[in-house]
């Protein structure tokens, strides 16, 4: 029976011995246990490419585009080379009808406006009615020409009578003496009506209907005509008004060539000739003229030389009365690398370029150096030749944001 007790206890204590053994085990494989499988987790996560450096580096900076998005999204590729950078003359001014190519017509008699056929912005041709005047002045005008015009016919023929009378000695001196003299003066006050009526606007072809006899009805109106071909941009005039010589009625400019105004200041004067280009922006716009004029004098209030400069407009998208920036090029300066100012983009801060690469476009941070109104000087990032972006880049940019956004998931 003691023997049976002893054996129990022992047994007890093994098993006591045992689990403690085991208790203190049991953290540490659990550790292990752990450590594992995050190893293995992590073998995994580099195996599929997510989180290795090598992949991300890559994919950076890099603009996957095919020919067919590049088309459609209106890029266009150019190698860079060195050039000339201009120096410039920069100046405010406002667009203006060129002088010799607008008019302001006013009645050359006074009358009341009958019918008036033009309107703002109608388009005109050279000689055209713009408005009917009736005018008694206009009807005095034609009815002294039509009786000069009789008066020395009819004088002719009395002249041609006594002259043919005189040869055949058949007439005193004295009637065919006082026969011509009457044939001259009347042929005189004939040239002055007529001249009289070309002061009034009437032409040749217009004094010719005259002579062929026309409707007396047609003698009092004066018919106002345009002197170029344009388009009317002001109406001073409305049926019924009463107008006199010194009223505008409408003024009508050809568009297709507009000027610049602007002032030039002293300093900038020796840099400045007529014929040098010239840079014009003003809204969207953006053009190229020419500085056709430089004033010899400076002007007593703004200290500065008028200048004109001309537009070509005719495609119209310049209106007159704006204001616009002139960036007259004065002289050329050598330059290194030159990329036109639409090829860089800002991102993050740092003048940004778009190389061409087989995969598609790759970003270059640049470092730029000096600019005109068109080109800008790269100093580093490129390589001369280098084929870049050179338009549609804000695209490029767009594209560039989302490609990060994406990695960045």
């Amino acid at each position: 029976m003691k023997f049976i007790k002893s054996y129990l206890l022992v047994g007890v204590a093994v098993s006591a011995l045992i689990a403690g053994a085991a208790w203190k085990l049991a953290p540490s494989y659990a550790a292990d246990e752990h450590n594992h499988a995050h190893e293995e987790s992590e073998e995994k996560h580099d195996d599929h490419g997510h989180g290795g450096e090598g992949s991300h580096e890559e994919e950076e900076g890099v603009i996957r585009l095919d020919e067919a998005q590049l088309s459609a999204a209106g890029i266009e590729v150019s190698p860079i080379y060195a050039g000339n950078l201009s120096r410039e003359v920069v100046v405010p001014g406002r667009v203006v009808a060129a002088a010799d190519m607008m008019a302001q017509i006013v009645p050359k008699v006074a009358g009341t406006v009958v019918e008036a056929r033009k309107n703002l912005g109608d388009t005109v041709e050279k000689g055209e009615v713009l408005a009917l005047i009736e005018s008694r002045e206009m009807a005095e005008a034609v009815a002294d020409y039509l009786a000069a015009k009789r008066a020395g016919e009819l004088a002719r023929t009395t002249f041609n009578r006594e002259k043919t009378l005189w040869d055949k000695k058949v007439t005193a001196e004295q009637d065919y003496l006082a026969a011509r003299n009457t044939h001259q003066e009347a042929q005189i006050r004939l040239d002055l009506t007529r001249q009289k009526l070309q002061a009034l606007g009437h032409d040749d072809a217009t004094i010719k209907k005259y002579d062929g006899g026309v409707s007396a009805d047609s003698l009092r109106f004066h018919e106002l005509r345009s002197p170029l071909a344009g388009r009317v941009i002001s109406r001073e005039l409305t049926l019924g008004e009463y107008v006199d010589t010194t009223h505008t009625a409408f003024s009508v400019a050809n568009l297709g060539t507009l000027w610049i105004e602007t002032a030039i200041a002293p300093n900038d004067l020796p840099f400045v000739k007529e014929g040098q280009a010239a840079t014009i922006t003003g809204g969207a716009n953006k053009a190229e003229g020419k500085l056709v004029f430089v004033s010899p004098a400076i002007d007593a209030e703004t200290r500065a030389a008028k200048a004109i400069i001309a537009l070509d407009n005719r495609d119209e998208k310049w209106r007159p009365g704006e204001f616009a920036t002139a960036a007259i090029a004065t002289a050329a300066q050598q330059s290194g690398l030159l990329v036109p100012k639409d090829a860089l983009q800002m991102i993050e801060g740092k003048p940004t370029a778009f190389a061409r690469t087989k995969e598609g476009f790759e970003k270059r941070v640049v470092t730029t150096g000096r600019e005109d109104s068109n080109m800008i000087e790269i100093l580093s990032g490129i390589t001369e030749g280098e084929m870049i972006a050179v338009s549609g880049t804000f695209t490029l940019k767009a594209e560039l944001g989302k490609a990060e956004a994406e990695h960045a998931h």
